[in-house]
């Protein structure tokens, strides 16, 4: 029998996050801090939206696009927030989740050959993503020296005459790092310069802590037309499991996108749009309670690893720190691996986002204070031991 799995599929690594949580299922006493989820509920009166969507028999298929009400309130959500105008009808598509607009946004821009430049450490489906597409991804290995932020010179040493799209992704998973508007218009003047479009993955956009507000790359001179804006639920709004994302950008994409959407997908569930439409027209204090507790875990985590020997630079996005172990003479795997076997700690070792990941691990706070403070104290115990 010839191999029926093709050989784009066969090549590809699956998560390396999946392996410690396939682990931690099998280990019931095991505390995961390798988890992107929020530990909330998700807000009661958004909750009751999705039910009363139910109880109207509000069940049956939307448009490809998505409802033209959660449309127009995301196009709303982009005035309010960014000043940016945008046609709930036409540059708007909703999606399951964050993930499949960025599946859908490489599929409708890239072809095979197109240079796709993805700086890392990384959410870990961009370069898979951009494979299946043909096309060729082209890695940046961002500097703890620089936060973990993307410089122009390092956007400059990238770019070839294959260059086609850059992927930018702030508040960063795994990292945690940011980009303040001084850096992204450094990096949108090279962009319009030389012609490249941007996916923008702002599923964290809420989640920062600088006292900033956050700020998209569509925002400034010459990028509305040339960006392609990620978001989704999941995050802000304690959604995981309702599986709602979107896209925003110029007409011309997201009708590509909705027309690979159609073929793949349908349209998104139709519960989870109503829910959605509840948690942008009402939803503002209970993100902002939200942020304010990952805030102080946030600042406890960065605090208690210094204390404890391991380095750690200042995370001002998203719900997770990056602390270094490259001191330890130990790859990150293997901490990873003993930390789990010996304490029953899960954390993600940093090469799952990418090689240039290796000698860092991602822990999540969005847990409990509790959980934390135990986890914690775990790690203490395994790091006195090593010594």
């Amino acid at each position: 029998m010839r191999d029926p799995i093709s050989k784009v599929t066969r090549d590809l690594h699956p998560s390396g996050i999946r392996k410690f949580f396939d682990i931690v299922a099998e280990m019931p006493e095991a505390i995961s801090l390798g988890v992107g989820e929020p530990d909330f509920d998700t807000p009661w009166h958004i909750r009751e939206a999705g039910i009363y969507s139910l109880e109207k028999g509000r069940t049956f298929y939307t448009s490809n696009s998505g409802l033209l009400e959660l449309r127009q309130e995301i196009a709303n959500y982009y005035k309010r927030k960014h000043g940016l105008d945008y046609n709930g009808k036409t540059e708007v598509l909703i999606t399951v989740g964050g993930s499949e607009a960025i599946d859908m946004a490489l599929r409708a821009m890239a072809d095979p050959g197109d240079e796709v430049i993805i700086p890392e450490p990384c959410y870990v489906s961009y370069v898979p993503c951009a494979k299946l597409t043909g096309a060729v991804p082209v890695t940046i290995p961002l500097q703890e020296k620089n936060e973990f932020r993307l410089t122009p010179e390092e956007l400059l040493d990238a770019i070839t005459e294959k260059t086609k799209v850059l992927i930018l992704a702030f508040p960063n998973n795994p990292t945690g790092a940011v980009m303040e508007r001084e850096d992204l218009e450094k990096i949108a003047k090279i962009c319009v310069e030389r012609d490249i479009i941007v996916i923008s993955d702002e599923i964290y956009g809420e989640l920062t802590y600088t006292g900033n507000p956050h700020v998209t790359i569509a925002e400034l001179p010459g990028m509305q037309e040339r960006t392609v804006v990620i978001n989704g639920f999941s995050k802000a709004y304690a959604m995981t499991g309702w599986r709602l994302g979107y896209a925003v950008g110029p007409e011309e994409i997201i009708q590509q996108m909705t027309k690979l959407h159609q073929y793949a997908i349908m349209c998104a569930p139709t519960t989870s749009q109503y829910a959605a439409v509840e948690a942008l027209r009402n939803g503002d204090a209970d993100v902002a309670k939200m942020r304010e507790s990952y805030n102080q875990r946030r600042r406890y985590l960065v605090k208690t690893l210094r204390d404890m020997g391991l380095p750690c630079f200042e995370p001002y996005g998203a719900f997770y720190v990056f602390p270094s172990i490259q001191h330890l003479n130990m790859t990150s795997d293997e901490f990873a691996t003993r930390l789990l076997e010996s304490k029953k700690l899960a954390v993600v070792p940093g090469t799952a986002f990418g090689d240039c990941g290796e000698g860092f691990l991602r822990i999540s706070y969005a847990y409990s204070m509790s959980e934390l403070k135990e986890a914690l104290g775990r790690i203490q115990e395994f790091l006195l031991e090593l010594n």
